[in-house]
C-alpha cells in the first residue's frame, strides 16, 4: 500500500483524504522512508531555515486554548508593545550573518492597527537596507489592502496558521474563526504575497483532523507548511495535554509529505521537546524549520541547527519563494 500511493505521488497525481487516512496505520519505518524518498524526489536537498522575533508580546484579545500571549490566561509571560525598528533590524542583521535567509517578525493580537502595519513597513525597509534577508510577517487577520503595503515595503510572505480543521478550529478558540483565517490566507495572495501556513499537533486532534487540514492548505496552493508541537503552558487550557513523542510526529510529517509533496514541511513551534532536535523528522520527510527561539519558549539554536543540516547533507536555501 505504501509503494502503491508513493508511485502516485511520484507520478504527480494527489492522494485522496481516504488514502492519506490509510498511511495512519502503515508501519512507521517504511512509511518514513518512502516520505523521504518524495521529499528528495521533489525537493532534493534543499533545506528552508528561518527564524522569528516576537515582535509584539501579550495581551491578545483572542482565546486560543494553546496561546500563552492570550490575556484570557495568566500565564506570567514578558508583555511590550510593538518594538521600535533597532532592536528587530540588529536580530535581523545577526540571522542574515550567521546563514540565515529568512526572517520573521511576528505580533500578538488579532490583528495590528494600521499605524502599527506603517511601523512594521518602516522596520522592513530598513532591514532591507541593512541585510540581505527575505522578511516574512506574521500579523494577525489584516486584509489585502494592509498586505499590499507590506508587500510594497519588502516583506515576501505571510504566516497565517490554520492550526487544525475546520471541524475542530472551534474547539481551540472562539473569538475568530477558521473562515476568518482563510480569507486572511487569500487576502494576502491577492497582494501577491507567499503565504506560510500549518498547525499545532496535540491540540486533542484527530489524525483526521490533521489530514483534513493537510489538504486544506494544499488545495490554497501553500508551499510552506509548519508543523508546531504543542508545549503544554502552564495557566492554559491545554496546560495537561499529552506531549506528542518523536515516532507521533515523525508520522504527521511524512503523511503530510504524501499529501504535500513539493512543499516545505517545516518543523517549528515545540521542536526542542522532541529529544533529536527534529532530525529523525528531517529523515521522514521534513525539509524545513524555525531556528532560534520561539515566541514565549526556548528552541534550538543556529549553530547547532547548521550542524544538523551537514550532518544529513542539505543545503540551506530559499524555497517556494
Amino acid at each position: 500500500m505504501i509503494n502503491k500511493l508513493k508511485n502516485k505521488v511520484l507520478s504527480g497525481e494527489m492522494l485522496t483524504k481516504n488514502e492519506a487516512i490509510e498511511l495512519s496505520s502503515a508501519p512507521l519505518e517504511e512509511l518514513c522512508n518512502a516520505a523521504d524518498e518524495i521529499r528528495k524526489h521533489f525537493c532534493g536537498n534543499s533545506f528552508d531555515i528561518c527564524t522569528i522575533i516576537n515582535a509584539k508580546s501579550g495581551r491578545c484579545s483572542e482565546n486560543c486554548k494553546y496561546c500563552a500571549q492570550s490575556s484570557a490566561y495568566c500565564t506570567n509571560i514578558e508583555e511590550y508593545p510593538l518594538l521600535d525598528s533597532k532592536p528587530v533590524v540588529e536580530t535581523a542583521k545577526y540571522n542574515a550573518e550567521h546563514g540565515i535567509k529568512r526572517f520573521s517578525l511576528v505580533t500578538s493580537g488579532k490583528r495590528l492597527s494600521d499605524e502599527e502595519i506603517d511601523k512594521v513597513c518602516e522596520t522592513v525597509r530598513e532591514i532591507k537596507k541593512n541585510c540581505d534577508i527575505s522578511v516574512c510577517v506574521s500579523l494577525g487577520l489584516l486584509n489585502v489592502e494592509q498586505f499590499k503595503r507590506l508587500k510594497a515595503s519588502g516583506v515576501s510572505r505571510v504566516h497565517n496558521n490554520l492550526e487544525t480543521s475546520a471541524a475542530y478550529f472551534p474547539n481551540v478558540c472562539t473569538t475568530h474563526t477558521y473562515n476568518d483565517k482563510i480569507e486572511a490566507i487569500k487576502a494576502a495572495q491577492r497582494a501577491e504575497l507567499s503565504v506560510c501556513s500549518g498547525g499545532i499537533m496535540g491540540l486533542g486532534e484527530t489524525m483526521e483532523d490533521r489530514i483534513d487540514m493537510a489538504i486544506e492548505i494544499r488545495n490554497l496552493n501553500i508551499r510552506s507548511m509548519p508543523v508546531n508541537i504543542l508545549n503544554p503552558i502552564k495557566g492554559t487550557p491545554y496546560e495537561n495535554n499529552e506531549k506528542l513523542n518523536n515516532d507521533d510526529v515523525r508520522r504527521i510529517c511524512a503523511i503530510f509529505r504524501f499529501i504535500n509533496p513539493t512543499a516545505s514541511i517545516r518543523l517549528a513551534g515545540g521542536r526542542i521537546l522532541l529529544g533529536d532536535r527534529g532530525e529523525a523528522c528531517f529523515k521522514s520527510g521534513a525539509n524545513a524549520a524555525i531556528s532560534g527561539d520561539m515566541l514565549t519558549t526556548t528552541g534550538a539554536t543556529i549553530s547547532s541547527d547548521n550542524a544538523m543540516l551537514d550532518k544529513l547533507g542539505f543545503k540551506a536555501v530559499l524555497c517556494n519563494e
